[in-house]
């Protein structure tokens, strides 16, 4: 199995428009890896992901992720990239037109799938992995928040990722369900899957203790996280 390194960034600043959000980021992240990115509101933390998946462009400084060099990224290589990686957001982003496999099928289809017994096939894998093998013909609004959550993951789960980048995904969840998302997040992290969870969730980082980088005043510094 390869050690090459998912995330690798180095030397980085990170910019929205002109405005220096972030500089001389250094951050490594090896398959398997599952860390925290914390900071206070306006730190940067949703500023660095959308830099990892191609949203912002790296400006300054080295970076690659799942084989892509972000200072070099061309646009046409933006939805390449984000076929490598699954990204899972606090308010779900389902559509809400339609049903829950009709939700990864779209998906599918988007990211190139042809084959509609394989499509099919993927749908069921994907939802049985997040406890959803039952529900693919309800409506995102039949639903709770957790459940919808789930359908998230799996979603963020189709193309087999190298990596998931998680923002804030257990912010609008009560503390119960938060916790059985981030159960399902660390079984899919010891498949050898990266993860990257932005939060401020401080309870679920010393629940479910894992290395832990925090944006504040400009930087990205690494500290460890101890259980109660």
């Amino acid at each position: 199995m390869s050690t090459a390194p998912i995330i690798q960034i180095q030397e980085a600043n990170i910019f929205q428009n002109d405005h220096l959000i972030l500089s001389d980021v250094n951050l490594t992240i090896n398959s398997g890896d599952f860390r925290y990115l914390i900071g206070a509101t306006g730190s940067g933390k949703t500023s660095l992901l959308k830099t990892l998946y191609g949203d912002l462009p790296l400006k300054h400084g080295q970076g690659e992720v799942c084989g892509f060099k972000l200072h070099d990224l061309k646009e046409k290589e933006i939805p390449f990239l984000r076929r490598k990686m699954g990204i899972v957001f606090q308010d779900f982003q389902l559509l809400t037109d339609r049903s829950v496999s009709d939700n990864l099928l779209f998906v599918l289809k988007a990211t190139g799938w042809k084959d509609k017994k394989k499509m099919e096939s993927k749908i069921n894998e994907v939802l049985e992995k997040v406890g959803m093998a039952t529900k693919g013909f309800k409506m995102p609004f039949q639903l709770s928040g957790g459940e919808q959550q789930r359908v998230a993951i799996a979603r963020a789960l189709l193309n087999d990722p190298e990596l998931i980048l998680a923002d804030e995904p257990t912010g609008n969840l009560d503390p119960g369900t938060s916790e059985e998302i981030m159960i399902l997040l660390e079984e899919i992290s010891r498949n050898q899957r990266a993860i990257l969870m932005a939060t401020h969730d401080y309870s679920i980082i010393l629940k479910f203790p894992h290395e832990t980088l925090k944006c504040d005043d400009g930087r990205v510094f690494s500290t460890v996280q101890k259980s109660l």
